[in-house]
């Protein structure tokens, strides 16, 4: 048997080495277009920045060692050009010295990866200005830093790789503007969530501009002005397009196999195109959202490993099946771990579900400990069901382990119910008694056994007109910022005080982080009143509101006062 692999990397390097282990007699070629066929593809920026010193650190294998372990024929600077499905043969153009040849396949595997998206503007191409794929784009980016010592840096999109590369480039003393069309960074998060890592962002010295549309690049004087539509041109010295990636696709679609609505590559479970002899994995294929049930493209490494793992063991005779991913993600931005799994409220809506969150603030590990580490997390569940749907993650230590708690949960169909009886392992500087995962399946329990309402700070706008909106924070924290509208008395003091609240009035109570304000709740349902507890606290709306407008002054629907 022989098998053709185009392109290395995750999936097509996994789908080799296992082929490998699979059956010692068959043929493999790696085709590669760039000049690395095993790289750490995620740790590029991190060159970039100097945080990884060792270029050849870079490079997870090399055709040699490829050689030496699996006996694999990897070819670097070779680009399949052309796939001939009727006679199974790929035409390759070597790109090292211009010739053409065909190769012949039993079997065709393709990983060709996705390409950066190249916003339709003018000035892409000027010197300058880089997008970020493979080793040579680091190196270009890494030498011009050197060369040409730039002070500022202009970065166009605010997904993993945009915000990857602003850390970096400030890491490396660049004053860095990040440009976002959209009103949040980082799709997979929520915009309530994403206020906080806009908030973060600017306290680390990144000039954030929200709904900032690009509309060119043009060289003047020694450096670089990038165009909005709304408002002045941003100077800079080196402009990096992270606008996002699509499928590398035209090798599928110029040999007639199916493409989705998107231009991803469609598969079935085995990762077989419509056509049985040709399979693909990785960046470039369709997949189903296991949460959802969706069709989905996500682009990230760990389902490419395991899909390229699917198709080799279906290629060698084992009936192996990829169920789909939930697009389980962390990054790092500077001290600040950001994370997400399963699906967020647009996702959730698009797929016509009924669903409700919760949003919690906890400790990365006991309070008492040293070093304990602030954590905000938001828990997405269907409602009657209970069953967890997705969760985001942003904080500062901890915030790895328990989004890793929460994919497993979303893999076994869990509900807010086993999060709470899920027994994880403690001790004060690992974590708590009643760890942070157990705390929102609590929190989940309490609301749909109905011993507790609530509603979201977003909803603060339309509340009725007799809405009685009460704070239940110390002085001391009523001080530091607060709503005008609301009505303060600390919950210690509640039950003493509770004749200052107008009665047949419905309540809508905050605390800080969300606990007291459950605790007010219960006090006061329990005495006739109609009380909601507001999701997140006042630190998580400080944050809501910062995130939109870094002057929050008067901002809000009924004010805000900060000190």
């Amino acid at each position: 048997m022989k098998v053709v692999i185009i392109g290395g990397v995750a999936g097509g390097a996994t789908a080799a080495a296992r082929l490998r282990r699979l059956d010692e007699n068959a043929e493999i070629i790696i085709l590669e277009r760039s000049g690395y066929v095993s790289y750490a593809n995620c740790g590029l920026p991190y060159y970039i920045g100097g945080e990884i010193t060792d270029r050849e650190a870079l490079t997870l294998q090399t055709p040699e060692s490829f050689f030496r372990r699996f006996r694999i024929d990897v070819r670097t600077r070779q680009e399949a050009v052309r796939i001939d499905r009727k006679e199974k043969r790929v035409l390759v153009h070597n790109l090292a010295d211009g010739t053409e040849y065909t190769e012949s396949y039993d079997k065709l595997i393709l990983s060709p990866g996705a390409r950066p998206l190249i916003p339709d503007i003018s000035g892409t191409d000027a010197p300058g200005v880089f997008h970020l794929r493979t080793v040579e784009d680091t190196f270009r980016i890494y030498d011009y830093i050197a060369q040409k010592q730039p002070k500022s840096a202009a970065v166009i999109g605010g997904g993993f790789i945009g915000l990857e590369m602003a850390e970096n480039l400030k890491s490396r003393g660049l004053d860095v503007t990040l440009l976002q069309r959209s009103g949040q960074v980082m799709p997979p998060l929520d915009a309530d969530m994403a206020s906080i890592v806009h908030n973060y962002m600017r306290a680390k010295g990144i000039a954030l501009r929200l709904r900032a549309s690009v509309t060119g690049i043009s060289a003047s004087e020694g450096s670089l002005n990038v165009r909005l539509a709304e408002s002045d041109p941003v100077s800079a010295e080196l402009v990096i397009l992270a606008v996002g990636v699509v499928p590398e696709n035209h090798l599928a679609k110029e040999a007639g196999l199916a493409l989705s609505m998107k231009g991803a590559i469609r598969t079935n479970s085995h990762m077989q195109t419509d056509d049985p002899d040709i399979y693909a994995v990785g960046d470039a294929v369709e997949v189903i959202h296991f949460v959802s049930g969706e069709h989905a493209v996500i682009s990230l490494a760990g389902p490419a490993n395991k899909q390229g793992r699917v198709a080799a063991d279906h290629i060698c005779g084992v009936p192996r099946h990829f169920k789909g991913s939930q697009g389980s993600s962390v990054l790092k931005l500077f001290d600040m771990t950001i994370a997400s799994t399963g699906l967020n409220e647009k996702s959730i809506r698009a797929a016509g579900m009924d669903f409700d969150s919760v949003i919690i603030g906890s400790a990365s590990h006991a309070a008492y400990y040293p070093e304990a580490a602030s954590m905000t997390i938001k828990v997405l569940f269907e409602k009657g069901t209970g069953k967890i749907l997705g969760a985001q993650i942003i904080g500062f230590g901890g915030v790895d382990k328990r989004i890793d708690v929460l994919a497993v949960a979303i893999r076994s169909g869990m509900t807010a119910w086993d999060l709470t009886e899920l027994d994880l392992a403690y001790a004060p500087p690992y974590s708590s008694a009643k760890d942070p995962v157990n705390m929102a399946g609590y929190v989940i329990e309490n609301l749909l056994e109905g011993r507790v309402k609530q509603i979201h700070w977003q909803a603060l706008e339309t509340l009725p007109e007799n809405a009685v909106v009460l704070d239940v924070r110390t002085p001391e924290e009523y001080a530091m910022g607060h709503l005008d509208c609301t009505l303060h008395i600390p919950v210690d003091e509640l039950r003493e005080r509770m004749g200052e609240i107008p009665a047949g009035r419905p309540v809508y109570v905050h605390c800080q982080s969300g606990l007291r304000s459950y605790l007010a709740c219960r006090i006061l349902s329990q005495k006739g009143f109609d009380c909601y507890n507001i999701a997140g606290g006042y630190a998580f709306y400080d944050n809501l509101v910062r995130g939109a407008s870094p002057d929050p002054e008067g901002a809000g629907p009924c004010g805000m006062k900060i000190k």
